[in-house]
């Protein structure tokens, strides 16, 4: 049965939504809806629900779902004062990579607009990025029984699963018009100074197969060997960090930043080798999916990443999470000591840190070298 929706707000002022991150904007925001706090309470962890609420009561509660044609729409389920062309209602689609919004009540639908080509490149990024991980997430899961599989030339696996994501990624992204790198090919040349994409349609392929999550869809946009844009999806979970330098990081939404936590992330376990535990750490832990791993250090989850006792990791493994890391105002160094700068070249194998601030960085640096 579909919820009845209460009429606009009083007054001419637009509504200021942004998203709910605590329980006491979840018992206003069911206040206002005359609705029990619990019947909103999976909004504050749920990425496939989100709550908006402003100061003046004003609430609009959207749910990522399908629509029978296939594609990805956010649903305004329950609302006060906010319509389907709220402009935080469509920034929320665009984020979670949906073409159109849908009125639960009144059936309205009103298309996500694309940045013009004149908009800032990032923003172009964010938005088709957005769209290329959930076509990802649909290609995965119909090619997930499909039967190919086979190894690369670096001893992981690869699975049929591998090459729909990347069609799907670079279908998507084509509209940008900058050169797209990814693991699933060959590089292609970037000319100059140009900026470029790299992206890594599956990262995280064995924990796929064996059915461990995380496993993500990853990507960033590059310039002058900076990351300045990346969007990571953990396709297990529906978690999605994005972000831009100078405008900050978000994890579904809601801003984030690094802190000094205790836990340091690594992307394997060394080959014949036991893990490295540095020493001003408390835990540490392999997921096996290196682009969500960066992205932990970037929202604080995890303190620090390293991979200095292993042979490397490839740019489209963590691009996506530099970028978001960077706009969460982190740092990554090499073993030099040096800021991290990318090449488009996705067979080199390099080695880095990454922590919330640089002199964590450097400790970790003095800790394992």
């Amino acid at each position: 049965m579909v919820e009845p929706q209460l009429e606009e707000l009083a007054g001419s002022e637009p509504l200021d939504l942004r998203v709910a991150t605590g329980s006491a904007e979840v018992q206003a925001a069911a206040r206002a809806l005359d609705v029990a706090p619990a019947a909103l309470a999976t909004t504050l962890t749920d990425p496939d629900l989100r709550l908006l609420v402003d100061d003046r009561d004003g609430v609009a509660l959207l749910r990522r779902a399908w629509a029978d044609d296939g594609r990805a729409e956010a649903v305004l389920v329950r609302r006060r004062g906010a319509l389907v062309a709220q402009p935080a209602v469509l920034a929320v689609a665009s984020a979670w990579g949906c073409e159109r919004v849908r009125g639960a009540a009144t059936d309205d639908v009103v298309a996500v607009p694309t940045p013009p080509d004149d908009a800032p490149l990032r923003a172009r990024f964010l938005h088709l990025a957005a769209l290329a991980a959930t076509r990802v997430e649909v290609a995965v899961a119909l090619a997930r029984d499909a039967g190919q599989e086979s190894t690369k030339a670096d001893g992981s696996p690869s699975l049929g699963a591998d090459e729909a994501a990347h069609l799907a990624a670079a279908h998507a992204l084509r509209p940008l018009g900058v050169t797209v790198l990814s693991e699933e090919r060959s590089d292609r040349p970037v000319p100059g100074d140009e900026p470029w994409v790299v992206l890594d349609p599956l990262d995280g392929t064995g924990n796929f197969r064996a059915g461990l999550a995380p496993w993500a869809f990853s990507a960033a946009l590059v310039q002058d060997g900076r990351p300045v844009a990346g969007l990571v999806a953990d396709l297990s979970s529906g978690r999605r960090w994005s972000g831009a330098v100078g405008d900050g990081a978000r994890r579904d939404g809601v801003p984030v930043r690094p802190r000094d936590a205790g836990t340091v992330v690594a992307p394997t376990a060394p080959s014949g080798a036991a893990v490295v535990v540095p020493a001003s750490a408390r835990r540490v832990r392999v997921t096996g999916c290196t682009a969500v791993d960066v992205c932990l250090v970037a929202d604080g989850a995890a303190g620090a990443w390293q991979n200095l006792d292993r042979s490397g990791t490839h740019v489209h493994d963590v691009a996506g999470g530099l970028a978001l890391l960077a706009a969460a105002g982190g740092v990554a160094l090499g073993p030099d000591g040096a800021p991290l700068r990318l090449r488009p070249d996705t067979e080199r194998l390099f080695r880095f840190v990454a922590a919330g601030t640089e002199e964590r960085a450097r400790a970790l640096l003095r800790e394992l070298t």
